[in-house]
């Protein structure tokens, strides 16, 4: 599959989302609600959830499947407050040893007049601080669009994986032909260009593990079967992080970041 083939993938409305991996992941779960400042980003879903009896803390970026849930969650677009939010949880759970695990799906960051006037500029990067400071386990899993700063507002992480249909880069395809050669209709050639599907980064080493979509045969996984698999991956990493001496992680996740 061609670069541009798999940003249209990741912009599939029937890609897996926070909520389902969430539904199946977690026995329980509490959802958090609100900034404590302006308002509640639905963009945004959070909250602390059970995991074999382990208490995790979850922070994914939540699309809809179709025209009505995406108006109500943004399209997945998130604004000051909800990375705001997803601080004050990244704050909760350094309080209470929690493990975190954040999902991303987004083109970007809200961009709209009243976002730049409530700070979106300083609330992805505080989150960047606040998650890099975090002394327990972390777990960043791109699962469609991972778009510039409102994606990597939450993937400085132990571990970042991708799933092999998403990908991640600085903008969007036609965003970077309307730069470079002010067309957008070149967006496929631009996507050629950018090294951003888990292929390409893998071999960066800008993210840790690609988890695919279809089988040996090349057929496409259903997602059932997707989802199970990627839950299982979840719990095995989130027990390997657990284990590890805190400081041993937080030195790889340094050296990690270090060598960009």
């Amino acid at each position: 599959m061609k670069a541009y083939q798999k940003v249209q993938a990741a912009r599939e409305l029937s890609r897996i989302s926070s909520l389902e991996i969430i539904d199946k992941l977690c026995s329980e779960f509490m959802e958090f609600h609100g900034d404590r400042l302006m308002h509640d980003d639905r963009a945004i879903v959070t909250g602390v959830g059970l995991m074999d009896e382990q208490a995790i803390t979850i922070i994914g970026i939540q699309k809809g499947h179709n025209m009505k849930t995406n108006i109500m969650r943004n399209f997945g677009s998130v604004g000051p407050a909800g990375y705001r939010k997803a601080q004050r949880m990244m704050r909760q759970a350094e309080k209470f040893g929690r493990p975190v695990l954040t999902l991303i799906n987004t083109a970007g960051a809200h961009c709209a007049p009243e976002s730049e006037e409530n700070g979106i500029g300083e609330a992805i990067a505080s989150t960047l601080l606040t998650m890099s400071q975090l002394t327990v386990p972390s777990l960043a899993i791109i699962l469609g669009e991972g778009g510039s700063g409102g994606a990597i507002a939450l993937a400085l992480a132990d571990e970042v994986w991708m799933l092999e249909n998403s990908v991640y880069s600085i903008l969007s395809p036609e965003g970077f032909a309307s730069i470079l050669w002010k067309n957008s209709k070149l967006a496929s050639k631009a996507a050629d260009y950018m090294k951003l599907t888990a292929d390409d980064l893998f071999e960066l080493n800008v993210i840790d593990k690609i988890i695919e979509e279809v089988d040996e045969l090349g057929q496409p996984i259903d997602q059932k079967h997707l989802t199970n698999h990627l839950i299982n991956e979840i719990k095995a990493k989130i027990n390997a992080l657990l284990s590890m001496k805190p400081e041993n992680r937080l030195e790889k996740k340094y050296q990690r970041f270090r060598q960009y």
